[in-house]
């Protein structure tokens, strides 16, 4: 199977060209110089040439505090962008990942035994999940043939460079020389290991199971505790403080809860997530050793 991987150099990107050697798709990797998603006779001139049978869209803008100021990018790149390779998709017969995320929800379900499902109402209260949602409906309305996976809290080894590097790191760099941390305590949903939804995507289409999928790894958890089984993980001695979301001062609104229940690959037996905690550990040995 014959794959146009558009972010091949970012952290989801990397870690499905890593997670192929199980695979053994012929994979094109396409970059921001390669590709510009947002010009779609752009677009259609790379990927036309390609020919592929499969296009998997990872780039997005995705830095939520810069979206709230940068209003028009947003939407230029998360929905412009996604409906370009729709068409383009069509165009072609391709099949079409698209990564979307939980961001689409308010965050103000209650009940945290189990997460938002596919058929839960959208309801995005800041400029990127609403962009991305946008993204969504265009594409679902210029193409029939589309996977779209949101996911949630990533980190994998390419780092998050929009964002200035994942939430791992960013621990891992905050802890150096500091006795204490605040962490955010008031905010829970599912740290997904970037490894483990690349095999999850890489999975997903060998079949033609077309529709919304969530898919993060299971189980739950806040930032503050996200943060103890990072330093857990590294045996980094350090009081982390749990604080509100008050206590940071953001442009952008936060869902309070945007945990994700993998249900549709679950009812079809393709859910290959793992627990959070375990997916944690595998990566933290591997960053450290």
């Amino acid at each position: 199977m014959k794959i146009a991987l558009i972010g091949a150099q970012g952290q989801l990107g990397s870690d499905i060209i890593r997670a192929n050697n199980e695979f053994c798709y012929e994979i094109i990797s396409l970059n921001h110089r390669d590709i510009e998603i947002t010009d779609f006779e752009n677009s259609y001139s790379a990927l036309k040439v390609i020919k592929p049978e499969v296009i998997i869209n990872t780039a997005a803008f995705h830095n939520v505090e810069v979206c709230e100021k940068e209003v028009e990018r947003a939407y230029r790149v998360n929905s412009i962008g996604a409906r370009n390779l729709g068409v383009i998709a069509n165009e072609l017969n391709s099949k079409l990942v698209h990564i979307s995320t939980d961001y689409v929800f308010d965050g103000i379900k209650k009940d945290t035994t189990t997460g938002y499902m596919e058929f839960h109402n959208p309801n995005p209260i800041n400029i990127y999940g609403k962009s991305k949602l946008f993204g969504e409906e265009l594409l679902k309305s210029v193409t029939n043939k589309y996977y779209i996976l949101r996911t949630a809290w990533l980190y994998g080894d390419g780092g998050s460079k929009s964002k200035g590097g994942n939430f791992v790191r960013k621990m891992l760099e905050l802890s150096k020389g500091q006795q204490e941390l605040k962490v955010v305590d008031d905010q829970i949903g599912t740290p997904t290991n970037t490894y483990y939804l690349a095999k999850q995507i890489l999975e997903l289409i060998k079949y033609p199971y077309y529709g919304t999928y969530h898919a993060t790894c299971e189980g739950n958890g806040t930032w503050y505790e996200f943060a103890l089984e990072i330093f857990k993980a590294a045996k980094i001695k350090i009081i982390v403080n749990p604080v509100g979301t008050k206590e940071f001062q953001t442009i952008a609104q936060r869902p309070k809860n945007s945990v994700l229940e993998n249900h549709m690959l679950k009812i079809q037996d393709l859910n290959i997530m793992p627990d959070w905690r375990e997916a944690l550990k595998e990566y933290m040995d591997k960053l450290l050793n």
